[in-house]
């Protein structure tokens, strides 16, 4: 993981590696036990060929970094598209990009998760979140 800072703006890098036990127990929290998410086999025979993950569980990965940089921070908004699919066992490089917004301690955060191996983009994000709290540098 690693944060750099460009005047205002601040961009933070992590990498996360998924597994099919993750996406189990997201299932069993969300209730969201959609087969393409929870069946290997069925997954097998389905349009992706495996198991992919829940959108909101890689959400939860990106606002998981949002919170852990920006502690004290509530969301306002958010944004949310899923290009491509996320299989378990690929590492997903997770960018997050912090931008001020006009208003007084509110930012814009971009994020965008892609696989390392051929940099498909399967999840991106805008938040914007109000923050009162020491900034990450």
């Amino acid at each position: 993981m690693s944060i750099k800072k460009n005047g205002d703006t601040y961009t933070i890098l992590a990498e996360r590696v998924f597994s099919q036990e993750e996406y189990d127990r997201f299932a069993k929290i969300s209730g969201d036990n959609n087969p393409i998410h929870v069946d290997p086999e069925f997954s097998a025979q389905a349009k992706f060929g495996r198991t992919v993950s829940h959108g909101m569980l890689l959400y939860s990965v990106i606002w998981g970094q949002i919170q852990r940089h920006f502690p004290q921070s509530v969301q306002l908004s958010q944004y949310l598209m899923f290009p491509a699919p996320t299989y378990t066992g690929e590492t997903m490089e997770i960018q997050l990009i912090a931008t001020p917004n006009q208003k007084k301690n509110e930012y814009e955060i971009k994020g965008v998760m892609r696989r390392k191996d051929d940099q498909v983009v399967t999840c991106e994000s805008v938040s914007t979140i109000a923050y009162t709290g020491v900034l990450p540098c």
